[in-house]
């Protein structure tokens, strides 16, 4: 049988995850999915003898947000083993909102998610995975197919990840650099894991915080995370390092728009190692009106041959997720 390892979390919603309309944070509901992630895999992980270890996360695969998640609501995050390789875990995670005045509940998020463990002994020690019990053969082909298109897809993104984002000097508006925006956090100790690295979960809350700053000075109303393409974690981020996060805007349809996330780390003790891309992905956002319903994005103006290439590239993503969602509808119908 396919294992039976389970990992529940559930919170109340609080002000303080949510923006200024009562919407919850695409941000806070990630690092909920992926702290239980890193429980379920750290402690199969550990079901075997030998090095004691911590699973990080490596990769989170495209996640939507199928409703929004309100202030008062409780949210059940629910995940579960899928599949092991001999490095690596995949995580099936979803979310549930309960609202506990009526009893009535939603789905609003399943996300995949890969982790890889390390050893606590020495952190550049991958341990080997225990393998888990599959329903039946095509169950396990099923999640190697999942493992090597992760993997390749891994690989391709690599390639990106000599982009910069430069400030713009007086931008115009609707412009890519009118709307980008850069934080800066330097990483303490209740950020990290027990190796003394950044917990996946914190780092997509800044990426989705970054994210939403570029759609909102671009659309100027309430915007909402809509989904996430997949999350590639390249390196890991040390305790005391200073991370960038940088974001901009690659892509807009009539009612949403596409923004690519960068997360450089810099040490600022071991600096010989410089400065270095640690993570990369995309957001897509929309944008609301007050009562919640989706308002037309305005046009993103394009300035440079690199902006019109990295469009063309968004809406070429934008139609493909466009033709998978309707495809799964008409399976479901």
């Amino acid at each position: 049988m396919l294992s039976i390892a389970h990992q529940q979390l559930s919170r109340i919603m609080r002000p303080d995850d949510a923006n200024i309309v009562g919407n919850v944070h695409g941000g806070t509901i990630l690092k909920m999915i992926e702290e239980a992630g890193g429980i379920i895999s750290t402690r199969h992980c550990n079901t075997q003898s030998g090095d004691r270890c911590v699973a990080a996360l490596a990769r989170v695969e495209r996640t939507d947000f199928l409703h929004p998640m309100l202030i008062g609501e409780v949210a059940h995050v629910s995940a579960e083993l899928t599949y092991t390789s001999r490095h690596s875990v995949e995580v099936q995670v979803n979310v549930m909102a309960e609202n506990i005045l009526t009893g009535s509940k939603k789905v609003t998020n399943k996300a995949t998610l890969w982790y890889v463990p390390f050893s606590l002994q020495n952190v550049d020690k991958i341990i080997e995975v225990p393998q888990i019990e599959y329903a039946s053969p095509e169950q396990e082909e099923e999640g190697k197919k999942r493992y090597e298109a992760q993997k390749m897809e891994r690989l391709e993104t690599k390639e990106r990840n000599g982009e910069t984002i430069i400030p713009v000097i007086s931008p115009e508006e609707y412009t890519v650099g009118c709307s980008q925006s850069s934080l800066i956090h330097l990483v303490g100790p209740s950020d990290c894991t027990l190796h003394g690295f950044v917990h996946g979960g914190v780092t997509m809350k800044l990426m989705d915080e970054v994210a939403g700053i570029v759609a909102a000075r671009h659309c100027k109303t309430n915007i909402v995370t809509a989904s996430v393409d997949a999350i590639n974690f390249h390196r890991k981020i040390k305790k005391g390092c200073v991370v960038t996060v940088s974001g901009r805007m690659t892509f807009t349809s009539n009612k949403s728009m596409e923004i690519e996330v960068f997360v450089d780390a810099d040490p600022l003790v071991e600096t010989a190692k410089g400065k270095y891309r640690a993570v990369s992905a995309f957001f897509t956002y929309i944008s609301l009106d007050k009562d919640g319903k989706p308002l037309p994005v305005p046009t993103l103006k394009l300035e440079t041959q690199e902006e019109k290439k990295r469009f063309e590239e968004g809406k070429v993503r934008y139609l493909q997720t466009k033709a998978k969602r309707q495809a799964e509808q008409e399976r479901q119908q």
